[in-house]
């Protein structure tokens, strides 16, 4: 399509080439563009749904403002175009400062792949950062529907991504929590020196390489980890389910194609891995068998946190969002808990809920009005201390994309810490379920005891719905053919 457009709608969107190209010379622009996009599509993702919608805005956009991630990495791309911009605001071209101020960027595909794009944008360090929209492309969707993007995978037709462009431009900016994460084990006195496969890694953990000597964060002999995540890490019963899943993915990725069918398998696989495993296995070990877990609410203040022996799976959550679109911190009752200091999640408010499950049939509590999880706490910092033990693995997940991590064999630690890391820019919509701890109308207390049977505030009875038997508790669901007298 070049700088020639044959629809005047798309002028809002347009960036023209010499903006996207390195060297050029500035030009004096026709018009200037209200809501210049930068578009991110995973063409794997979604089945055929992914390679269907980067045709698509690639038809009704600039085809070099249209990446497919499969064949171009998002950091050389962010980094040749903000340097571009640069460049060419110093030689006085109009429409480069006017991008830089107004740029919007769109990410389609999973979790794991939007957590992927806000870690880039995040290395970035940009004075004024771009604001991220979701596309759904995913199964489980929670970044999207934490800002009210939906979570069901959508249409690809012309229409459609209009119609999606139409609402990134009256989305209103949002200003959510990163979290930043270490790993760090001591280094093998033989054998190999990275003690996790590259391959194994999540996209979620883009930088998650060994880090120099002269980092601040490395220790003398440790081998150290980094990286972030912006809607959850999780380790246990539920990292082992997702584990599973995307396993079988890659070993069989014909039969993934569809969102409702991955739903389905992940459901089967939750019920097999959860309840069928040997006593032996990490997925039949609680939490407290496996790590040493403190928290940091005041700086420099590390406290032990108590892990009821009951509990299979810890959550560390900063969206309202999880397994399929559910809250698993619930909102609080004032009366019960005005004790334990818990407050309403809010994404902005440099804490991070921990929260855990028992098992299963534990998760299908989330299912119910104000359903949620074990409230463990609520913490600017974690720390998982694992030392030779129950298990010599275990499974953990972040944003969606799970990985297996060895655990110490001999008299070493593994440690993994997690710490409030800055914040990045969302885009959400009016059906946004995040909420702000700035925003007037966000709550600024526990709920009162008479909401308790009450479902979330707005959500309609058609809405709870779909909620329930769509895409609910992935991690949890039973199949409808499953037989629950066999877990007695």
């Amino acid at each position: 399509m070049g700088d020639v457009m044959s629809d005047n709608i798309l002028t809002e969107y347009y960036i023209p080439d010499y903006i996207l190209v390195p060297g050029s010379e500035p030009k004096k622009p026709l018009r200037i563009p209200s809501c210049p996009v930068l578009v991110f599509i995973n063409s794997k993702s979604g089945g055929q749904l992914g390679g269907d919608l980067l045709l698509t805005y690639r038809s009704v956009l600039n085809k070099k403002q249209v990446f497919d991630l499969r064949e171009t990495k998002p950091d050389k791309v962010l980094h040749q175009i903000f340097a571009t911009l640069g460049t060419l605001e110093q030689h006085g071209d109009v429409l480069a400062p006017a991008i830089q101020n107004s740029l919007r960027i769109i990410v389609a595909g999973g979790d794991g792949t939007a957590g992927w794009l806000l870690g880039v944008i995040s290395d970035l360090k940009l004075p004024q950062p771009p604001p991220v929209a979701t596309v759904p492309l995913g199964t489980g969707n929670n970044l999207p529907f934490s800002f009210g993007w939906g979570k069901k995978n959508p249409g690809t037709d012309c229409q459609s991504v209009l119609s999606f462009l139409e609402q990134v431009k009256n989305a209103k900016e949002m200003k959510i929590d990163s979290w930043h994460i270490i790993m760090r084990m001591r280094a093998p006195t033989e054998g190999s020196c990275d003690p996790i496969a590259p391959l194994e890694l999540p996209h979620s953990l883009h930088a998650f390489h060994r880090i120099s000597q002269t980092d601040k964060l490395n220790m003398e002999g440790y081998h150290t980890y980094r990286g972030g995540f912006w809607n959850y890490f999780s380790m246990g019963m539920d990292a082992q389910i997702s584990y599973a899943f995307h396993s079988e993915r890659k070993l069989h990725p014909e039969k993934f194609r569809n969102q409702l069918i991955n739903q389905s398998t992940y459901i089967k696989l939750g019920c097999t891995q959860s309840w069928l495993s040997s006593p032996f296995h990490p997925s039949s070990l609680n939490v407290a068998q496996l790590t040493k877990v403190m928290i940091m609410k005041k700086q420099g203040q590390w406290e032990d946190l108590n892990i009821p022996r009951s509990i299979k799976s810890i959550v560390c959550l900063n969206l309202p969002s999880f397994s399929g679109g559910f809250n698993p911190w619930g909102k609080p009752y004032r009366k019960k808990y005005r004790d334990r200091g818990f407050t309403p999640s809010f994404v902005d408010d440099g804490l991070i809920e921990i929260v855990g499950f028992r098992n299963v049939l534990h998760g299908l509590v989330l299912l119910a009005p104000n359903g949620h999880g074990t409230r463990l706490a609520q913490a600017n910092a974690v720390r998982f201390e694992f030392n030779k033990g129950a298990a010599d693995h275990t499974f953990m997940r972040m944003d969606g994309e799970p990985w297996k991590q060895p655990l110490p064999v001999d008299d070493d630690t593994v440690v993994v810490e997690i710490s409030h890391f800055g914040q990045v820019s969302m885009l959400a919509t009016p059906f946004c379920r995040s909420k702000s701890v700035h925003d007037p109308s966000s709550p600024t207390s526990c709920c009162d005891e008479d909401n308790e049977d009450s479902t979330d505030e707005g959500e309609s009875p058609d809405d709870w719905e779909e909620k329930r038997k769509f895409g609910a508790a992935d991690s949890f669901k039973f199949p409808t053919e499953f037989d629950l007298t066999h877990l007695s």
